[in-house]
């Protein structure tokens, strides 16, 4: 199940890039031909999360479909299996429009704690 090793790095990625602050949602793009089963991904990032410093973070899944479009006849096609090949002709010459997609596309975090001058004064 390599979506728990995804979700590890999720996870680590965006406390790298949260700078300290609670993390509350992040929201990831993941293409159709990644092979990744947002389910899982979901069902392991709950367990990988959960008691944790992320505890309470929801994971956005955005499932990017495969697209391509052939050089032969133009048409575009939504690939429903992992095989680059043409609905329309039949051509296997396409050029992939999208679906390999996978990545970290926003990470919402708390607003910065306000420090007053209290707590920034020193005794001397």
């Amino acid at each position: 199940m390599h979506e728990l090793s995804l979700c590890r790095a999720i996870a680590d990625t965006a406390v790298a890039h949260a700078n300290g602050r609670d993390i509350r949602r992040v929201r990831v793009r993941i293409g159709h031909l990644r092979q990744v089963v947002p389910g899982t991904l979901q069902h392991c990032w709950d367990m990988r999360v959960g008691g944790g410093p992320l505890d309470g973070c929801v994971l956005d899944i955005e499932h990017v479909p495969a697209v391509v479009s052939c050089v032969a006849c133009a048409a575009l096609t939504t690939l429903t299996v992992p095989v680059r090949q043409c609905a329309r002709c039949g051509g296997n010459d396409v050029e992939l429009l999208s679906g390999e997609e996978f990545l970290i596309e926003s990470i919402d975090v708390a607003p910065a704690e306000r420090t007053t001058n209290s707590d920034t004064e020193r005794t001397t």
